[in-house]
């Protein structure tokens, strides 16, 4: 099997803090690797090695066939890289910024402006293409960023939390070009504390934890790490919390756990104790705003592998 990139031992301390600890990442052209955990696990280091921006202390480290400390320059030719704050020139507009990126790529001056103005389309900032970076909203100029990445339409690009201080609307709107991005035929590492953004766009994800990959797998596998499906309900009436608990208790053997929103979620082992819940709840006369059945959510493996929520999940609470 051939990968687009692949990390196999990565080590790297900062004085006494150990940053990776023999971490092993890796993706198939054409896919997204989504690489998830809370701030200090040690993601953008992750990142910055395999853009050979910071050397490793020991392992090894291959983008589009390069070793990134051997053939560094090759791999900055072939790469795109978002990091987690824009890294425009704010004192250039939306169309030199792109320009500027596309010449110091060897693109000729009307190639450069082309691919400047196909980029600005793309990301919606043609109405602001000739005002001067530092007039941007914060939005505005991560998505130039993000775009300035994109100039040399690079075969592998690194995502750097790059969705961080967005607003629902333009987090969507990220998601969307990171789709294009792998529907064009580049591969994407994407790293994110957002649970439900690795779910959406992830092909594969790893779990980082104090240096560490402590889990990997398809978000659907990861989901079944913790076993089986979920019943989830909410009952209209919150006087009547108590009796749910009890309710899901007996069907499900398993004491359920409350969420801040008063939600009530417990394993079960099949099918049958959806209805059997339905059941009990007509029966009792209780409505519901909320019943689901589900796999666990990635807020659910992510507190079940590493024993805390993610810090948006904190915040969420």
């Amino acid at each position: 099997m051939t990968y687009a990139f692949r990390a196999e031992g990565l080590t790297k301390r900062f004085g006494t803090t150990q940053a990776l600890d023999s971490i092993e990442l890796a993706a198939e052209h054409g896919t997204v690797l989504g690489v998830l955990g809370p701030n200090g696990a040690g993601k953008t280091t992750a990142v910055r090695i395999l853009a050979t921006l910071l050397q490793a202390d020991s392992g090894r480290a291959q983008v589009n066939g390069y070793d990134v400390t051997r053939d560094a320059a090759k791999v900055r030719r072939s790469i795109g890289l978002t990091g987690q704050y824009a890294s425009v020139d704010e004192d250039l507009t939306g169309t030199q910024n792109l320009v500027l990126i596309g010449q110091l790529l060897n693109l000729r001056s009307a190639a450069a402006r082309a691919r400047a103005a196909e980029l600005l389309e793309w990301f919606d900032l043609t109405d602001a293409a000739g005002r001067m970076a530092k007039t941007y909203s914060g939005g505005m100029r991560r998505r130039l960023d993000l775009a300035a990445s994109l100039v040399g339409r690079p075969a592998v690009v690194f995502l750097d939390e790059p969705t961080t201080g967005l607003d629902p609307a333009k987090r969507e709107d990220m998601w969307g070009v990171v789709r294009q991005l792998v529907d064009d035929g580049s591969t994407v590492l994407l790293t994110t504390q957002y649970l439900d953004e690795a779910d959406a766009l992830a092909d594969e994800i790893s779990v980082i934890d104090h240096g560490r990959v402590i889990a990997h797998d398809t978000p659907d596998g990861l989901k079944r790490v913790i076993g089986g499906q979920r019943i989830r309900v909410r009952p209209s009436d919150l006087g009547r919390l108590d009796e749910v608990r009890a309710i899901l208790g007996q069907i499900a053997g398993a004491s359920p756990e409350e969420s801040a929103r008063h939600q009530l979620t417990v394993p079960v082992d099949d099918e049958s104790a959806l209805a059997a819940t339905v059941d009990r709840l007509t029966e009792s006369g209780i409505s519901v705003t909320e019943l689901s059945f589900h796999l666990p959510s990635l807020d659910e493996v992510f507190m079940s592998l590493t024993g805390r929520p993610t810090e948006t999940t904190k915040e969420a609470a």
